[in-house]
């Protein structure tokens, strides 16, 4: 094998690509010799970015051309009591952030749904999706492709279905746009949460369609799945799993946890999460339930760039007679507790605290039961920054914790 400072000065003669180290040498080694290469640059010290706790190969899955690892300050909050469907107990929720104050919001949120005896969770639906899009020659064709998609789930079922022991074909949606076919197919993909898994089994299925119809796939994804990106159909068919938290906080607790009342808390509520998303033509109505889903899927091994559709969230606030309710619902949250980033060893030690690394049994109930965990964080952000919002206390705790 190879070592790291030969392997570099391989790289700048031009000899190798920086994809190649790994067939010359173990993973560790060709990390170390891109940080060589790139160290060479006056200034460039990459000393902590080497220092990372996991041997290199465990991330082969995960990334290319690695150089080490970028470590986020990772902190808890709770405990926060869930009570759902899936998951039940109290569980401390792991956070990686370096925004200031965060932790400490949804800490105190967690305390105030501990204070309420709770919060109540359930998963509405579970389907990953992936939409591919097939040219015809004229819309009567799209049209007759269409209802031909309409009329054969089990075909495409069948196809699909066997390129994974996991995943199950539930819908596939046609949606005509001129000569355009897009079909929508939707998947219970189980613990992961399936992207991968949702892709190579819509190809399987669309070479059934071509197969069987005038339709030529253009792309295996044709946005409307949709991925990534802010969509209106995540929001309203979802996208992942659709779950929703709610709470009812006594009168009394609300004003001592709080320093104000539930009819304040749900008057910022309808002004800002409400009249001003609506002014913003937003497609999330919430006050950042972005910063709870984004800290835990960096914590937890779920695919970051999924937060935009994960944070397609609304939330509705009422002071009842009974004290404050609060509820947040997440239609389309992309999770999974196998797969992807889950098997990496801190994010798997980060799942362990919450007592969900690793497939459920039967399948899909760890799935489920990380979607309601999350569901409860960011009702508890919410809780939280709307009563600083009301209580008029949010520069101060920003400025107590260093933001």
């Amino acid at each position: 094998m190879t070592d790291a400072a030969t392997l570099a000065e391989r790289v700048r003669a031009g000899e190798l690509r920086l994809y190649e180290l790994e067939d010359h040498a173990d993973a560790d080694t060709a990390a170390a010799a891109r940080r060589l290469l790139l160290a060479a640059e006056p200034g460039v010290d990459l000393e902590t970015i080497g220092e990372y706790a996991f041997p290199a190969e465990r991330a082969e899955s995960n990334v290319e051309n690695m150089i080490g690892a970028t470590q986020v300050p990772l902190g808890v909050a709770g405990p926060l009591p869930v009570d759902g469907e899936a998951a039940s107990g109290s569980v401390y929720l792991p956070l990686a952030t370096t925004e200031g104050a965060l932790v400490a919001s949804v800490n105190r949120g967690a305390g105030a749904i501990r204070a309420a005896g709770g919060a109540s969770t359930t998963v509405l639906q579970r389907g990953m999706t992936r939409a591919p899009v097939f040219e015809t020659s004229d819309v009567r064709e799209a049209a007759a492709v269409a209802d031909w998609v309409r009329g054969s789930l089990d075909r495409l079922a069948d196809a699909a279905e066997s390129t994974t022991s996991h995943g199950e074909l539930r819908e596939a949606t046609p949606y005509v746009v001129g000569d355009s076919v897009f079909v929508r197919f939707v998947y219970d993909t189980k613990d992961a949460m399936g992207m991968n898994m949702a892709t190579i089994a819509t190809r399987a299925a669309a070479d059934v369609i071509e197969s069987e119809t005038p339709a030529s796939m253009v792309a295996v994804s044709g946005n409307l799945c949709t991925d990534k990106k802010p969509a209106g159909i995540n929001a309203i068919e979802g996208r992942g799993r659709s779950v929703v938290a709610d709470v009812v906080l006594p009168a009394d607790a609300t004003e001592d946890r709080f320093g104000t009342t539930p009819e304040a808390i749900a008057e910022v509520n309808t002004r800002k999460n409400l009249l001003g998303s609506a002014k913003a033509a937003s497609l999330g109505f919430n006050a950042h339930v972005a910063n709870v889903v984004g800290a835990a899927f960096l914590a937890l091994g779920q695919d970051v760039a999924q937060v935009v559709e994960g944070a397609h969230a609304i939330t509705s606030v009422e002071a009842r007679e009974d004290g404050l309710y609060v509820s947040v619902t997440l239609p389309a949250l992309a999770v999974g507790t196998v797969g992807g980033g889950t098997g990496l060893p801190t994010q798997s030690e980060a799942l362990e605290i919450i007592g969900l690394a690793g497939g459920g049994d039967p399948p899909g109930t760890n799935g489920d039961a990380l979607a309601e965990v999350l569901a409860a964080g960011a009702l508890a952000g919410e809780l939280s920054l709307l009563g600083a919002l009301a209580g008029r206390h949010l520069a101060s705790a920003h400025a107590e914790h260093g933001r």
